[in-house]
């Protein structure tokens, strides 16, 4: 995989954070598919947030495909490709957090799945990226509405 989960993560904005930087070491994943980082330390100001633990973990996860999917070839009358398959990246964060006070802890759990159709990785490669840098650009636009929404349900 040509994906490497930094080593030190700048957090996007969220209310009540100033310049949230996340320190992860590599971890061990589940899936031989798979890359993961395990949270070690934080910076800048998150009041009350922890690090990894087996307790609580905080993780943050990167797979592609087991097997990868290739285009299948064109119906010879109508050239049309009937079933266009697709492979399946997945970006995982999981974090242990508290229902409520004196409660035992809970994984929340952040997953982004990005579907890309087969042969489109070469036949469009410029426009599987405009549509991977959007994700990324959005998200880290709306990381604070995000967190606000999380937090009190207001879309």
């Amino acid at each position: 995989m040509a994906i490497t989960i930094p080593l030190s993560v700048t957090g996007g904005a969220q209310t009540g954070f100033t310049s949230p930087v996340y320190t992860t070491t590599v971890d061990t994943p589940v899936d031989i598919n798979s890359k993961q980082n395990a949270v070690t330390a934080i910076g800048g100001t998150q009041t009350g947030v922890d690090v990894h633990t087996v307790a609580r973990p905080f993780t943050i996860a990167v797979s592609r495909p087991k097997v990868f999917q290739a285009l299948g070839k064109p119906n010879p009358t109508t050239g049309l490709i009937s079933v266009v398959p697709f492979n399946t990246y997945k970006v995982i964060v999981r974090k242990g957090v508290l229902p409520l006070a004196g409660q035992p802890s809970q994984v929340a759990i952040a997953r982004c799945e990005i579907a890309i159709p087969a042969g489109s990785d070469t036949a469009d490669a410029n426009n599987v990226r405009a549509l991977l840098s959007a994700l990324v650009g959005t998200l880290n636009g709306i990381s604070a509405g995000l967190g606000d929404s999380a937090i009190n349900g207001v879309l």
